[in-house]
């Protein structure tokens, strides 16, 4: 017995995992479907019935809408479906690999071991790295912690989907908008002081900065920007911080440098011993910070957490 049909048995809505396949299904004639069209086939696709349709989250979401959704985006960050347009989703030849080795369903810890191999066409999945917290190999196992902690742990898993969303709408966007979201960004983390203003340099001559933010009135004080819009493959390397450097001289005695992707070795390297100070954010720290000063994002939801007031009972 599947997992759908334990859950059916039960009259349980099943698990995200337990939609992945049958989206796969319903995607496998490769034709183009919008989210709103996919959920209800899924959801005929894995015999719901009305009570199960029926039930919502706290928000107000049918519970099964919200779970397909986690299948969709997990599958597009694995590569098994891609997304041609926005809110538009169609199987790949990886999805189609997905399906034929798991015509019965399969989980996330299926997907994962089969990123690691190289000869699978599946991807890695792809996530932000949370500095406070340990990686580990395994999955963390949530009964083991407390409803704080399940809920952060929920929290963070959403901001490395959005993150990694992020990155793939920026990198599908011309480089004009996205010298104009840098821009964006450092505003909103205050760069441009009380009074100050930023802008993109022209998209030629632009003697290699792409932005400039003034952080008072009269510009007497700059941020001077470079932003690459580079795919995950395509790096960063030396010779364009150095000729970021270069555009400085004369101008600025520091600067900014932001990309999509990452920097090389040799390019951090530099920077370090270099007496310009040069700051580099990378696309990890880049959609970490546009989620912290919500840059390209909004909150969909919020949730208050009670505690006894122990003033009240003093």
């Amino acid at each position: 017995m599947n997992d759908l049909e334990h859950d059916r048995k039960l009259n349980r809505i099943p698990t995200w995992e337990a939609f992945m396949a049958p989206t796969l299904q319903v995607l496998s004639d490769g034709i183009v479907r919008t989210r709103r069209e996919i959920r209800p086939l899924v959801a005929r696709e894995s015999d719901l019935t009305e009570e199960q349709m029926k039930e919502t989250l706290g928000s107000g979401q049918p519970t099964f809408e919200n779970r397909i959704g986690w299948g969709l985006s997990f599958l597009t960050n694995v590569g098994a479906l891609a997304r041609p347009s926005r809110g538009n989703y169609t199987i790949t030849e990886a999805g189609k690999y997905l399906l034929e080795r798991f015509p019965d369903g399969f989980s996330e810890r299926d997907v994962n071991a089969l990123g690691e191999d190289t000869s699978s066409p599946i991807r890695p999945y792809v996530a932000t790295v949370n500095k406070k917290l340990p990686v580990t190999d395994s999955p963390i196992d949530t009964s083991t912690l407390t409803p704080i902690e399940q809920v952060q742990s929920g929290v963070r898993r959403i901001h490395d989907e959005v993150a990694n969303e992020l990155l793939q709408r920026l990198q599908d966007k011309n480089p004009g908008f996205f010298e104009q979201a840098v821009v964006s960004l450092l505003l909103a983390m205050g760069y441009g002081g009380a009074n100050g203003n930023g802008s993109v340099t022209q998209l030629s001559n632009d003697g290699g900065i792409d932005g400039v933010i003034d952080q008072d009135i009269l510009g007497l004080s700059r941020v001077y920007i470079q932003a690459k819009r580079y795919a995950d493959g395509n790096g960063v390397g030396r010779p364009d911080v150095q000729g970021f450097v270069g555009a400085l001289h004369g101008r600025a005695d520091s600067g900014v440098f932001i990309t999509t992707s990452h920097f090389s070795q040799g390019a951090r390297d530099y920077v370090a011993s270099s007496p310009t100070r040069i700051v580099l954010i990378d696309g990890k720290r880049l959609t970490s910070l546009m989620i912290q000063f919500n840059v390209g994002v909004q909150t969909s939801e919020t949730y208050a957490i009670a505690e006894i007031d122990e003033d009240f009972f003093a």
